[in-house]
């Protein structure tokens, strides 16, 4: 005995319509997919970075010129490959001031995660306050170095103290104008970022 199951006259009709609804529903998930990935892309900003503002994709990075405490020039490709978190700062910048010991505990933080924070110092004829502040606030991790005639400062267009610069491998990547807490929850999560994002 053959069974056979027979469907009214417009099951088809139902059933091409669930077929549609099941394609809408494929093509609703795969868009919003997309969109979640889309804003994957873009970084995370919140709280005390939440101005930081990412460069055009390739944005060309300027020559670091820069002296060390004993005078000598900065050789900046030690940073090869580094995550660069540039600062450009001051002794007589408030807001510099207050920010400083963040970078340095961000940096004994990220040190081994190939972050490195170069603090370049626009003390120019005050650089001599500058060793003194940092043995002050107990500054272990950060390097002291001297913008040598503010070349870096121009070359980098800078016009608020303080600015801290993301670049690697000679590209910009962003900046943030304005003091940030470093070594708090929402700078680590976009440090992270861009540890992450290679390319």
């Amino acid at each position: 005995m053959t069974l056979l199951t027979r469907f009214p006259n417009n099951a088809g009709k139902s059933l091409a319509r669930l077929g549609f609804l099941l394609l809408a529903i494929v093509a609703i998930l795969a868009g919003q997919s997309r969109v979640e990935t889309a804003l994957a892309a873009e970084p995370p900003l919140a709280g005390s970075v939440a101005k930081f503002k990412p460069a055009a994709a390739g944005k060309t990075a300027v020559p670091i010129v820069a002296l060390d405490a004993k005078g000598d020039t900065l050789d900046a490709k030690r940073y090869d490959g580094k995550l660069m978190v540039l600062n450009f700062w001051a002794t007589w910048c408030v807001p510099c001031v207050k920010e400083m010991p963040s970078l340095d505990r961000m940096q004994a933080k990220l040190a081994d995660r190939g972050v490195a924070v170069v603090t370049l110092s626009l003390d120019g004829p005050t650089k001599a306050r500058v060793q003194p502040f940092f043995d002050d606030k107990k500054l272990t991790h950060l390097p002291i170095l001297f913008d040598q005639g503010n070349k870096t400062f121009s070359g980098f267009g800078v016009s608020v103290l303080p600015t801290t610069i993301l670049i690697r491998d000679g590209k910009e990547l962003g900046r943030l104008e304005g003091p940030a807490e470093w070594d708090g929850s929402d700078a680590l999560t976009l440090l992270q970022y861009y540890l992450d994002k290679k390319n």
